[in-house]
């Protein structure tokens, strides 16, 4: 059995791996185990800031001339 596939078979078998990698993709978005996990990396781009030094008192310093 040959079968000979078309432009339109084509176009509709990259439509169904798109929309079952999109449903794949949203439940793992969307799953409440990934919670914790997003909640930390929802942080990241903080991550590299740094600290406030809580020792250093800044009352005493001026910056008026």
């Amino acid at each position: 059995m040959v079968v000979e596939l078309s432009t339109g078979m084509i176009r509709g078998l990259g439509t169904v791996v798109v929309f079952v990698a999109f449903v794949g993709l949203t439940l793992w978005v969307f799953n409440s185990k990934r919670g914790p996990a997003f909640a930390e990396a929802r942080l990241l781009p903080f991550a590299d800031e740094p600290q406030p030094d809580i020792t250093e008192d800044s009352a005493t310093r001026s910056t008026r001339p």
